[in-house]
């Protein structure tokens, strides 16, 4: 742990130091409007204890921004609001863990991926009923929660349960910490999740949660921007600088490996 201390030390100074590449476009400070939901550590959530909004792509937006040379204001709304705030151009780029998807693609554009995630399911610590999707679905006591249009809903819907989305099995809840917190209490029994918050949820909770069964597909997240935005060739410009440099797996690093909730 100590040498994985040191190299997070010297990512995190790395991160600090703003990129230069005459490749880069300059955006000559703009300001840019970002919204988030702070509901998905470690990629963005609020840091119990400092109440500080942090994250992954808190941090990768940080270092855009640097190496684009725009100033980031950040919102936040719900994520049920988000896509439609965006198309409307409300806000100039949304971020949240978006799975790209094409239903999505004709509502607002994304930037090139970011991350590759899988989509796994938290269970309570002590579940020992199911330890697989089949032995869920095979079980009509046992619910599961989720946001309404997320690609979990979906998920659960078509890949675990009858393709019914009115099924009365699937619990709904306006937010994914709400689901979470249903989870603790008993109300539902399992959530799905991409594995990066999923990550961050069971490390945190102290054995009162843990991820059970096979990944159920793996998943893309981009950022979302209004339909023609002109900030998606700057932002993909700048993601593409970062994969190249190291930087992305730099903030892997930092963020799935040495930060700890709470800590």
């Amino acid at each position: 742990m100590k040498i994985l201390a040191s190299i997070a030390a010297a990512a995190f100074a790395a991160l600090a130091t703003p990129a230069i590449s005459a490749d880069l476009p300059d955006l000559g400070g703009r300001e840019v409007v970002v919204v988030t939901e702070n509901a998905y550590p470690p990629l963005q959530f609020i840091e119990p204890g400092t109440g500080k909004a942090i994250g992954w792509e808190y941090d990768a937006m940080e270092e855009i921004a640097k190496r684009l040379n725009m100033k980031v204001k950040y919102e936040n709304i719900s994520w049920d609001a988000m896509i439609p705030a965006v198309s409307e151009g409300q806000y100039d780029i949304g971020m949240t863990g978006i799975t790209i998807r094409d239903d999505r693609k004709e509502k607002v554009d994304f930037s090139d991926p970011y991350m590759r995630s899988q989509m796994v399911m938290m269970v309570r610590g002590d579940e020992d009923r199911f330890s697989n999707a089949k032995e869920f679905a095979a079980n009509p006591d046992l619910l599961i929660g989720a946001q309404p249009g997320t690609t979990p809903f979906y998920v659960a819907v078509y890949d675990i349960l009858d393709g019914n989305e009115a099924n009365p099995r699937i619990k709904l809840f306006e937010t994914f910490g709400a689901g979470v917190q249903a989870l603790k209490a008993g109300d539902v029994d399992m959530v799905l999740t991409d594995g990066t918050a999923g990550e961050g949820y069971t490390k945190a909770s102290n054995g009162a949660l843990k991820l059970v069964g096979e990944p159920l597909g793996t998943e893309d997240f981009g950022f979302i921007f209004p339909k023609g935005s002109d900030l998606v060739a700057p932002v993909n410009a700048a993601i593409a600088s970062m994969k190249e440099d190291g930087t992305l797996d730099r903030l892997n690093r930092k963020w799935f490996l040495e930060y700890k909730m709470g800590e």
